[in-house]
């Protein structure tokens, strides 16, 4: 049993510790992910706590992996693993079942998994954490001196934190995104040939005589009058589609709602400046794209600042002759982890890309010989 024991340790303690790492390589991921089952759920006043739950949640499980490997605390942390996976099962389980999450994020977007996958994998993992939990007695810490595994865990807790708020400003290690650096945009909205679409069907949420009542567009209720009133609908997905393509949309318009993203894929090179909404530092932002956009005028290249702010929000950008695109606010969310980001752009592809706080990388990128422009 005891190696049994053992080689269930490594198994689970290496896998929460992979789970958790690339979660902690894109924290903003698993916050989007949150949202996703809060707006589901109509939990609405928690997005607001999403990002702070995520990175939460990306330490613990990267510390109760270490922990595990260790042998350290096992009466306390084998109880912390058996709740974390009961409750990942239930997501998962959620996921797979209503049809209303697509993915659970389980492993972040590095290594998608589809709810059946996502939610097979926690299934097993809950098999071996309650073995681990039964037997957590016989499980013997690797160091006799708990204060060694004590500074483990609280340099673990540290370490993991920082690494997130370094990629919370300087965008992930790793970009796993269909919009990394080297990516040609059309391509990634090519549908492959074996692209199958979801199959969905709307699920209409109303209430009679104070009782709720829901159907589908193909039965609507014979009685259906004014005396329904109208709740919410949701979008089912009856059959799970394959082989979507990695982008579904991408859409710039001009502050008329004009479609230019197509003339913009035109240009032989140009800049984006992708921003949901004014940086914390706003003015050190604003001095640093006015600096980018006289480096491009005397390059002859164009800068556009893509935002889903209103027209009253930008302005000042305006003002100072830079060109507003606007896009949807979700899609920047995925192409810009960090409000905000530069993109180097030759026609439809990424060159490089860099976050507002790496203005000096900016500049550095704009003069590279890989892009072509001269200082």
């Amino acid at each position: 049993m005891k190696q049994t024991l053992l080689i269930i340790r490594w198994v689970v303690g290496l896998l929460f510790i992979f789970s958790g790492l690339v979660k902690v390589n894109d924290p903003l991921g698993l916050s989007f992910k949150m949202n996703e089952f809060f707006e589901v759920w109509g939990l609405f006043a928690l997005t607001k706590f999403s990002l702070s739950l995520a990175i939460f949640m990306n330490v613990l499980e990267v510390v109760c992996g270490i922990a595990l490997l260790i042998g350290f605390g096992m009466q306390y942390f084998t109880k912390i693993l058996l709740a974390l996976i009961s409750f990942f099962t239930f997501l998962t389980g959620y996921a797979l079942l209503s049809g209303k999450i697509k993915t659970c994020g389980c492993l972040g977007d590095c290594l998608p998994l589809t709810p059946l996958q996502s939610f097979l994998k926690d299934i097993v993992l809950l098999v071996l954490i309650m073995v681990l939990f039964v037997y957590r007695k016989q499980i013997l810490p690797v160091f006799k001196n708990n204060g060694i595994s004590s500074v483990i865990i609280i340099a673990s807790c540290l370490l993991f934190t920082l690494l997130q708020s370094q990629v919370l400003n300087h965008l992930p290690f790793y970009d796993c995104l269909p919009y990394k650096v080297g990516n040609n945009i059309v391509e990634q909205m090519q549908k492959p040939k074996n692209y199958v679409p979801d199959s969905t069907t709307i699920i209409y949420q109303y209430t009679k005589n104070g009782k709720p009542v829901a159907f589908d567009q193909n039965n609507f209720p014979a009685d259906f009058d004014s005396t329904y009133i109208y709740v919410n609908r949701i979008d089912k997905v009856v059959k799970k589609g394959s082989n979507e393509p990695k982008i579904i949309s991408f859409n710039l318009t001009n502050l008329n709602g004009v479609d230019t993203t197509t003339a913009i894929f035109a240009l032989p090179k140009y800049v984006l400046v992708f921003s949901n909404r004014n940086p914390a530092d706003y003015a050190k932002f604003y001095k640093d794209l006015q600096t980018a956009k006289a480096f491009c005028d005397k390059n002859k290249v164009p800068i556009f600042y893509v935002t889903s702010q209103s027209d009253e929000e930008v302005k000042a950008i305006t003002k100072e002759g830079i060109t507003i695109l606007k896009c949807d606010a979700t899609l920047i969310k995925t192409a810009a982890r960090v409000n905000a980001t530069y993109f180097l752009m030759k026609n439809a592809t990424i060159i490089d890309k860099y976050s507002y706080v790496d203005f000096d990388k900016v500049l550095e990128g704009l003069n590279t010989y890989r892009f072509g422009f001269t200082n």
